[in-house]
């Protein structure tokens, strides 16, 4: 048995376009797929990332497994189309089909809904029988502990700054308006016992280790166990959590202990009215400064996402973020429009108001204006997302937010700080959101019929 997994990318993240090698880690969807192959169907598993290689018209596989989020929904069902009018067996997962699983049925053989760790084995072994079943739903008992290494050695290493990616628990216990996340899965946390984390660490080489963890602080105690754990290892990891992490000091000293250098926060307005209408409370925008320090003193760097166009934005609020990231030496920070994706408070909101204006998914991505915000145009709302980017990004921008009072604390990441604001500034300047001709344009995957 011939069994191919792929991940296809938007426009904007695609191999061939701008973006470059050092912005990418390794993907571990597919990796852990692969692992969790039964060994007596004998299979041979080949991955194809599209953020880092084109994938190929002719794969010759029995079976193929897709992974979906909404931004790619499009593109991911018409190689789905395709395949299966060539003769293969498609089988869909992921965020999209999670939420939208009619849908993708469609398009697909078979649909895995929610975690696909125990449902993914048992399709196969389904359609090894010849009774696949068009849809697999998520059960009670679904867990992420005790499982099988990620077939890392699939993935081509040549493709990613680094293939040492470590999930250590899935999902997040806040309910965010605008997330798909819980909308696709649940509020539930699926965590990995400590001990497996550790032992799966050790086998990597490298120092670097990244967790892709939605929230790597959702439960604290936890995270502090396995940052305890981590501190012997002497390892540089780098993952994503939220801004109260601020509030507990342990926390931030076992960061430091344990070989932190750099995170990803969502701070996702200057507004603190927006925060607690979408954020439940996580985050205060006036403290956003204290943060920053407070990480700063123990050498971590930040990139801070921000996402513009909820109903409290009115057309300043793109100069009052460029500011703000500058008063609070924000090292990089990530803007995008806020979106509503299907399933979610936010999507059902804006579609109970007649505010959706455009229904192609592949323009859910972060980049594009979806739908009419209340304070200004879709047009004011794209352009004044750029204009931010590029001011953050404009040899000024970047000086302004170096912090000097903490330079000899975070000295030793300033070359991964300046490549990383080098590379931005060179994308604000040369990449503008694509236009939706190119963006929903899948014509490089030939039509089924």
């Amino acid at each position: 048995m011939k069994i191919a997994l792929l991940a296809p990318a938007g426009a904007m993240y695609r191999y061939n376009r701008a973006f470059h090698r050092n912005l990418y880690y390794a993907p571990v969807t597919l990796a852990l797929l692969a692992a969790f192959v039964p060994e007596e169907l004998g299979a041979e598993v080949a991955i194809y990332d599209e953020t880092a290689e084109a994938i190929p018209l002719d794969i010759e596989a029995d079976i193929i497994g897709i992974t979906c989020i909404t931004a790619t929904a499009k593109r991911c069902y018409k190689y789905a189309d395709y395949f299966r009018a060539r003769g293969v067996t498609v089988v869909l997962g992921g965020v999209h089909p999670s939420l939208k699983p009619y849908e993708a049925m469609e398009h697909a053989d078979s649909v895995v809904v929610g975690l696909g760790e125990s449902n993914f084995r048992r399709m196969l072994l389904d359609y090894r029988e010849g009774c696949i079943q068009k849809l697999y739903f998520q059960g009670e008992n679904a867990s992420i502990n005790d499982r099988p290494l990620p077939r890392k050695d699939l993935l081509n290493e040549k493709k990613y700054f680094t293939t040492n990616t470590v999930e250590s628990l899935r999902g997040c216990n806040h309910s965010c308006s605008f997330c798909s996340y819980p909308a696709a899965f649940g509020s539930r946390l699926y965590k990995r016992s400590v001990i497996d984390i550790i032992g799966e660490i050790k086998e990597m080489e490298g120092r670097i280790v990244v967790f892709p963890d939605v929230n790597l602080i959702a439960d604290k105690e936890f995270a502090k166990e396995l940052l305890r754990e981590m501190i012997p290892l002497k390892k540089c990891w780098f993952g994503h959590l939220t801004a109260d992490v601020g509030e507990d000091d342990e926390l931030l000293k076992l960061l430091e202990k344990s070989g932190c250098k750099g995170l990803i926060i969502n701070f996702e307005t200057v507004n603190q009215k927006n925060e607690t209408n979408i954020q439940e409370g996580i985050n205060t925008v006036y403290e956003y400064a204290e943060l920053m320090d407070k990480l700063h003193s123990k050498g971590i760097i930040v990139m801070g996402s921000f996402d513009f166009g909820s109903d409290d934005d009115e057309t300043d609020v793109f100069k009052r973020t460029v500011k703000l990231c500058k008063d609070i030496k924000l090292d990089l920070p990530l803007f995008f429009v806020m979106t509503p994706y299907p399933g979610t408070a936010y999507y059902r909101q804006l579609e109970k108001e007649g505010r959706i204006i455009e229904r192609a998914w592949s323009m859910y991505d972060g980049e594009h204006a979806v739908y009419r915000p209340k304070n200004m145009s879709p047009g004011e709302l794209e352009y004044g997302m750029r204009w931010a980017r590029k001011e953050v990004f404009s040899p000024a921008g970047i000086l302004k937010r170096m912090d000097i009072k903490n330079l000899f604390n975070i000295i030793k990441m300033y070359s991964l700080f300046l490549a990383l604001n080098f590379e931005q500034m060179r994308n604000a300047n040369i990449l503008e959101p694509l236009g939706r001709n190119i963006v929903t344009d899948d014509s490089d995957i030939p039509d089924c019929g």
